[in-house]
């Protein structure tokens, strides 16, 4: 079923290469009705809003304002889920809040020694947007993984949009929102959601950055808005890597790799090892164990297309190979995790030890588990408080800072032949007999 490579054969470069290729093409239909849905929000506003909600959703709303959801709903919502479901939430929120706390950054400034004032001002996001899927789907971790870590940053207010088809809405999303201290909710989805918070409507406010999930239409209108708001990432389809010394018990390994197989057939599913016998014993257990999978058509398709063994000399070209990847998500299951982390130099989460299933990351160790996908690990980060912050360079020249350093401006500023800029630094020098 999953395709075998060897990490020393002739041509294994190339393989790899074909294995980690995934030219999502933009669909040109898609591309050209989203910036149509984006466009027509942005010129009509609350109109256009409610009648894509109303078309795409089988809704029959009379007014816009019957697209956001009070407050006290939300807390309703909470009240109705299992008590079981309400606590693990709660403890969840706990942990990842837990771990973002220790994400914040502080303002720091210091003085040169002519008294010239430096430093940085670190000042949260006045509003962040948050997309979830809706409807009958219900996906509460996402609720929390991208509001905490806002919520932490001090962001000032938190609006999430979620659509509900026919009207229909998860308790436990709701719950998660409650929990999480979402401040407004708009039942709305899919571009025109994007659009609303990209621009604003006289209903939905306009948001300062976007993060969330969505289908390939809200991926495509995060990527159209962008650079008139934030956005998180363009994610691509979830993938895991898993290094194992061949001591792990192979129907965990086999489930791990299930465990992103069964997102969608488009997700990836790498195991690497310098075992042979250990690879062939996954593999048994992959035959084993799919047919009773619930999601084992999805399962089955994923890792036939893109799932793969690869088996390697040893555990240093398994870390070399796995930078090559730079997945979404790498388990580390062998005996000595530590040390074999340090070799790690791309991943978005990494999994240390045998009893850590890439399935805790992704509801409740306490870390975002929205992460760069398709390689992009090797230059991005997992969302974090840090996405919610901007940063202000501070600069206040005392007297003497403003001579000694309008001197070096002036000088700059003259080889770039900006005679303007030479100008007004050279305003501030001291002329002769002047002190500081």
């Amino acid at each position: 079923m999953m395709r075998r490579l060897d990490a020393s054969a002739p041509g294994f470069a190339g393989e790899l290469a074909e294995l980690l290729d995934f030219s999502a093409q933009r669909d040109a239909g898609v591309v050209e009705q989203v910036a149509a849905i984006i466009a027509d929000v942005r010129a009509r506003g609350d109109a256009a809003l409610l009648e894509y909600t109303n078309r795409f959703d089988a809704r029959a709303l009379a007014e816009a304002t019957g697209l956001e959801i009070a407050p006290a709903a939300l807390a309703q919502a909470s009240a109705r889920i299992p008590s079981q479901l309400r606590e693990a939430l709660q403890a969840v929120a706990s942990r990842i809040e837990s771990y973002h706390l220790r994400q914040r950054q502080e303002s720091w400034q210091y003085r040169d020694a002519d008294g010239t004032l430096l430093g940085q001002r670190i000042t949260a996001l006045d509003r962040a947007g948050l997309y979830v899927p809706g409807g009958k789907a219900s996906y509460p971790s996402s609720v929390l993984m991208n509001a905490i870590p806002a919520r932490v940053a001090g962001v000032g207010e938190l609006v999430m949009v979620v659509p509900a088809p026919r009207g229909e809405l998860s308790d436990a999303v709701l719950a998660a929102a409650h929990i999480a201290g979402v401040d407004r909710v708009f039942t709305i989805g899919g571009a025109q959601a994007v659009a609303a918070l990209a621009f604003g409507t006289a209903t939905v406010p306009r948001a300062d950055k976007i993060v969330g999930p969505g289908n390939v239409y809200v991926a495509e209108a995060k990527r159209q808005v962008f650079g008139e708001v934030g956005i998180d990432m363009i994610a691509g389809p979830s993938e895991i890597a898993v290094i194992c010394d061949g001591a792990t018990d192979p129907e965990w390994i086999a489930l791990d790799l299930f465990s992103q197989a069964e997102h969608d057939e488009h997700a990836q599913s790498i195991l690497i090892s310098p075992d042979s016998a250990f690879l062939d014993a996954v593999a048994n257990c992959i035959a084993r164990l799919l047919p009773a999978m619930a999601r084992a058509d999805i399962i089955g398709r994923s890792l036939a297309a893109r799932g793969a063994f690869i088996l390697v000399r040893d555990l240093a070209e398994a870390a070399e190979i796995s930078n090559r990847i730079a997945p979404e998500h790498l388990e580390l299951s062998v005996a000595e995790p530590e040390q074999l982390l340090a070799a790690i130099r791309h991943a978005g989460a990494v999994f240390l030890g045998r009893h850590t299933p890439e399935a805790i990351g992704d509801y409740c160790a306490g870390p975002s588990h929205v992460l760069p996908t398709a390689g992009t690990a090797r230059f991005a980060s997992p969302l974090g408080v840090h996405d919610f912050q901007k940063r202000s360079s501070l600069i206040g020249c005392s007297p003497a800072g403003a001579d000694r350093l309008g001197r070096l401006a002036r000088v700059l500023a003259e080889s770039e032949s900006l005679q303007a800029h030479a100008l007004s630094a050279a305003a501030r020098v001291l002329k002769s007999g002047e002190g500081a």
